[in-house]
């Protein structure tokens, strides 16, 4: 039941409607990007309570500081094998691609 609006009208709606959606858009980015962080801290933290409980099936007498350092050392030696595997596959593609020898 609107008069048609004017073209300079018009432009602006326009205009006004495109920022609210892009604001919109962005809102949703930001809800998407904070579902994600926190299914990753949830995912982290079930992995701590499954290692906890393995540790605890294996020796139910342990305390909760020696349980954390378990896990810590645990998670150390996961840390160092992958360091060797990734020293391994560094330098394999360093002698495949001849870089090595170029310098020498």
């Amino acid at each position: 039941g609107q008069p048609p609006l004017l073209p300079k009208a018009r432009e602006r709606e326009e205009r006004d409607c495109e920022r609210l959606r892009e604001r919109e858009r962005e809102r949703a980015r930001e809800r998407e990007e904070r579902d994600r962080e926190r299914e990753t801290v949830r995912e982290r933290e079930k992995g701590k309570r499954e290692v906890v409980r393995k540790i605890r099936e294996r020796e139910p007498e342990k305390g909760k500081r020696e349980i954390e350092r378990e896990r810590n050392r645990e998670k150390d030696s996961r840390r160092k094998k992958a360091s060797e595997s990734h020293r391994r596959t560094n330098s394999r593609r360093i002698l495949r691609h001849g870089l090595l020898s170029q310098r020498v």
